[in-house]
C-alpha cells in the first residue's frame, strides 16, 4: 500500500494536510524529520503513517499518560495494533503488553521517557527490529522548551544503545529558533528534513481584555457563548476550584481538572467534558495535551500564563476543527507576580538539576514571562506580535484580534514619556526605587499614607498628571518597558528602574510615539456628520418605517436595525437584496424579514429626490471607496492573501465583489463561511 491508501483505509482521508506528505516521505526515505505544526495541523499522522509501511516496530516516546491512551484507543479502534507502556497499566496489562510486545504483535509502541533506562525497557528494545523513533513534544528536551523534561535527555542515549540506528522523527507545536536547535543537538538527529508549516490559525480570534473583576468578565464572556463549549484555564488549583464553584453557583454547566484531584476524578472530569456532558472545563495547564476535542469554540485564560509558548499551545486547543473560535486572555497585573512566585518556587522545587542548571532555568524563564506581559499590554497586533515571537513574519494588521478590530491610532506620548522617567528619576535621588504602582501614584497625586511618609509628595513630578487615568499611564510605563527607555526588575519585590536609554527620553527629547485604543465618541457630544442624519429626509423615513416594523412585532426599534444600520442605507441607497446585505448590521434573516420594505422605501425616495446630497460634505461613501479599492486591486492583480488562498481566489473574490455580488452570495460560491469571506475583505482593505 502506498501513503494514501494507508491515510484511507485506516484514517478515513483521502488527502493530506500542508507539510504531512513531504515529512512522511523523507522517513520513508530513510532521513530524520523535525516537524514544528501547530495544534491540529495533524502531526501523529505524519509518523503514524509511515509506521504502517515501515518493516518493524515504532517506538513513540510521549509525556503524558492521558495522550498516549487517547491516541492508542483511536488506533486500535482504526484497526492499527498499538500498545502503550506506561504506569497506568496493572501488573497483568503489562506483563500481557510486554510480552506481545517482544513477539513483535505491534507496530507501534508508546512509552513514557521515564521507562527508557528500564533493564525492562532495554531487553525488549534489543530484542525488537526498531524501524523508527519517534519524539512527541519533543519540545520537552530543551531548558529553553516551556515543558522541559530531564527524562528527555536520557533519549539519546537510549537509541545509540539499539542494535541498528533507526530513522528518527520529532515533532512539536511551538518552538523558538533555539529550542529548535536544542532539539536536534540534544535528540542527535542527523542532518534532519526539517519542516515548519507556520504558527498562523487563522480561525482563531485573540483578545486581551483587561478587566475590573475578572469572574464579573468571565461570567459576561460564557453568557455570550451560548451553549459553545470551551476551556477556562486557571494558574492555582486555588482559582480553579474558586471559579468553578461560583460557576456553578451560577447555573453554568462546569466542571474542573488540576493535579491535585484523585485521578478517578480527574478522568470522570475530564469525561464529562469531552462527552459533552459538561460544557465547561475550569482548569490547570495540566489538562489539553493530547485531548482531541475538535469542537472546543473558546479558550479564556483566567490568569496570564508564564510564557507565549504555553498560552499559543493552550490557546490553540480551541478551533481545532477550523471553525471560528475565540482565544481569549484576561489580564490583571498580579498575574505577573504570582508567575513570578510560581518560577521562584521551581527553581527550589525542581531537584534532578545542579544550581547552575537551575539558574540558567530561573533566567530564561524570566525573560519568557517579560515577553508574556509584552503581548499583554501591547496595543498593536496581537497576532503579528505572537508569530513574530516565533520568528514568523505578519502584517501589522490581521483583523481578527482584539487590538485590530476595536482600531487603535498612533499618539505621541512625548510629553508623558518625560514626566513618568522624570518620576523613576526623581525617586532613585531619594535612593529608592518602587513598582508601577507607586509610580503612578506620585504621577497622578495620591495621598496614600506610605507615598506620603516617605515624602513623595514633595517630589517636582507629584501630581503632574493628576488629569490623566491611572489606565492609561499604565499603559504609558508599560509601553517604555517594553521599548527599553525603563526596566522593571522582577523578584519578590518587583521595581521600575532606569536604564541608558532613559536620558534620552529627558535631555535628548526623542519623541516617544505608540499605539492606543482610539477613543469612542463621548455620548454627550455630537459626531460632526450627525446633524446630516438628524435633517436628512430619507434617514427620517427609515426611522419612521422602523419603528412601524418593531411595533408591528412588539420589539425595541433597535431591535430592527440600529442608528447605525440606518445612516449606512443612507450612504449606500440599496434597491436590491444584494446591495441590501452589505449595509452594516444587516444578516441574511434580516434581509428576508425586511429588506424589501426598505428597498421599495429607497427606491420611492431616489426617485422623488434625484438631486439629494446622498452623504456628509467631505465624506465619502463607503460603497465608493470599496469600489475604487477593488478597481485598483483588479487592475494590478495585487494579491496580500495568506498561504490558504491562491492568487487566482483572491482575483476572483475581488471582482465578484466589484460586480455588487453580496458576500453571502460569495460565500456560498466559494463554499466558505460568511465570516471568512467578510475577514478576507477586511484584510484586503476592501470594506471596513
Amino acid at each position: 500500500m502506498d501513503k494514501l491508501a494507508v491515510l484511507k483505509e485506516y484514517f478515513g482521508h483521502d488527502s493530506f494536510r500542508e507539510g504531512q506528505s513531504d515529512l512522511i516521505d523523507h522517513i520513508l526515505g530513510g532521513c530524520d524529520v523535525l516537524g514544528i505544526m501547530p495544534t491540529g495541523a495533524g502531526k501523529s499522522l505524519c509518523y503514524q503513517v509511515p509506521a504502517l509501511m515501515l518493516k518493524g516496530v515504532t517506538i513513540v516516546i510521549s509525556p503524558l499518560i492521558s495522550l498516549m491512551k487517547d491516541q492508542v484507543s483511536a488506533l486500535v479502534t482504526a484497526g492499527v495494533s498499538a500498545a502503550c507502556i506506561n504506569s497506568s497499566l496493572t501488573q497483568e496489562e503489562y506483563a500481557d503488553t510486554m510480552h506481545r510486545a517482544c513477539r513483535g504483535e505491534y507496530s507501534l509502541i508508546y512509552i513514557a521517557p521515564e521507562r527508557l533506562g528500564t533493564q525492562e525497557m532495554e531487553r525488549l528494545a534489543s530484542s525488537l527490529d526498531v524501524a523508527m523513533v519517534t519524539i512527541d513534544e519533543a519540545h520537552c528536551v530543551s531548558q529553553w522548551g516551556q515543558d522541559f523534561r530531564p527524562s528527555y535527555l536520557h533519549i539519546s542515549e537510549f537509541i545509540a544503545a539499539l542494535p541498528r540506528r533507526p530513522i528518527v522523527s520529532a515533532f512539536t507545536a511551538t518552538a523558538t529558533d533555539t529550542v529548535r536547535d536544542d532539539i536536534v543537538r540534544l535528540l542527535g538527529l542527523r542532518d534532519p528534513f526539517s519542516l515548519v508549516t507556520g504558527f498562523d490559525r487563522p480561525n482563531l480570534y485573540f483578545s486581551v481584555i483587561k478587566p475590573q473583576n475578572k469572574y464579573t468578565e468571565l461570567r459576561r464572556l460564557l453568557n455570550s457563548m451560548g451553549d459553545k463549549c470551551g476551556i477556562v484555564y486557571c494558574l492555582s488549583r486555588r482559582n480553579v476550584e474558586e471559579v468553578c464553584e461560583k460557576l456553578n453557583a451560577d447555573g453554568f454547566s462546569a466542571t474542573r481538572y488540576h493535579a491535585g484531584l484523585p485521578d478517578s476524578e480527574r478522568r470522570m472530569n475530564q469525561d464529562d467534558f469531552i462527552y459533552d456532558r459538561k460544557r465547561i472545563m475550569v482548569a490547570t495547564n495540566a489538562f489539553g495535551m493530547g485531548i482531541d476535542k475538535s469542537d472546543v469554540a473558546f479558550v479564556i485564560h483566567y490568569n496570564m500564563p508564564k510564557n507565549i509558548e504555553s498560552y499559543y499551545q493552550e490557546a490553540g486547543r480551541a478551533g481545532r476543527d477550523g471553525s471560528p473560535a475565540q482565544c481569549i486572555l484576561l489580564y490583571g497585573a498580579s498575574d505577573v507576580r504570582t508567575n513570578t512566585f510560581m518560577i521562584e518556587r521551581s527553581r527550589e522545587d525542581n531537584t534532578a538539576l545542579s544550581d547552575e542548571e537551575k539558574d540558567t532555568m530561573l533566567e530564561r524563564d524570566k525573560e519568557r514571562l517579560k515577553e508574556m506581559t509584552f503581548y499583554s499590554t501591547t496595543s498593536g497586533c496581537l497576532r503579528e506580535f505572537m508569530l513574530g515571537y516565533f520568528g514568523e513574519k505578519a502584517p501589522s494588521y490581521c483583523g481578527n484580534c482584539s487590538n485590530c478590530v476595536n482600531g487603535f491610532e498612533e499618539v505621541d506620548i512625548t510629553i508623558d514619556a518625560q514626566k513618568i522617567v522624570s518620576c523613576v528619576f526623581r525617586i532613585k535621588q531619594k535612593g529608592q526605587y518602587f513598582g508601577k504602582t507607586m509610580v503612578i501614584d506620585i504621577l497622578r497625586g495620591s495621598e496614600n499614607e506610605r507615598l506620603m511618609s516617605f515624602g513623595f509628595n514633595k517630589l517636582s513630578t507629584y501630581g503632574i498628571m493628576n488629569d490623566v487615568s491611572a489606565k492609561k499611564i499604565r499603559a504609558e510605563l508599560d509601553h517604555l518597558i517594553s521599548g527599553g527607555y525603563l526596566a522593571f526588575t522582577e523578584g519578590e519585590y518587583p521595581v521600575v528602574e532606569l536604564t541608558p536609554l532613559s536620558a534620552k527620553i529627558v535631555k535628548e527629547r526623542i519623541p516617544v510615539k505608540m499605539n492606543l485604543p482610539k477613543e469612542k465618541t463621548p455620548s454627550g457630544k455630537r459626531r460632526a456628520d450627525d446633524s446630516f442624519y438628524s435633517d436628512n429626509p430619507l434617514f427620517m423615513e427609515l426611522k419612521k418605517l422602523r419603528n412601524r416594523l418593531a411595533s408591528e412585532a412588539n420589539v425595541p426599534a433597535y431591535i430592527v436595525f440600529s442608528d447605525a444600520a440606518l445612516r449606512d442605507m443612507c450612504r449606500i441607497r440599496p434597491t436590491t437584496r444584494e446591495q441590501f446585505l452589505t449595509v452594516s448590521g444587516v444578516g441574511k434573516r434580516k434581509a428576508e424579514q425586511y429588506g424589501e420594505a426598505f428597498c421599495t422605501l429607497i427606491k420611492e425616495h431616489i426617485s422623488s429626490h434625484p438631486e439629494e446630497e446622498t452623504a456628509p460634505e467631505g465624506e465619502v461613501s463607503p460603497l465608493q471607496l470599496q469600489l475604487d479599492s477593488l478597481r485598483e486591486l483588479v487592475s494590478t492583480k495585487r494579491s496580500v492573501s495568506p498561504r490558504a488562498w491562491s492568487d487566482r481566489e483572491e482575483h476572483e473574490l475581488a471582482e465578484e465583489f466589484a460586480q455588487g455580488k453580496a458576500i453571502a452570495e460569495i460565500a456560498q460560491l466559494h463554499r466558505r463561511t460568511v465570516g471568512s469571506i467578510r475577514s478576507r475583505l477586511k484584510k484586503m482593505g476592501i470594506i471596513g
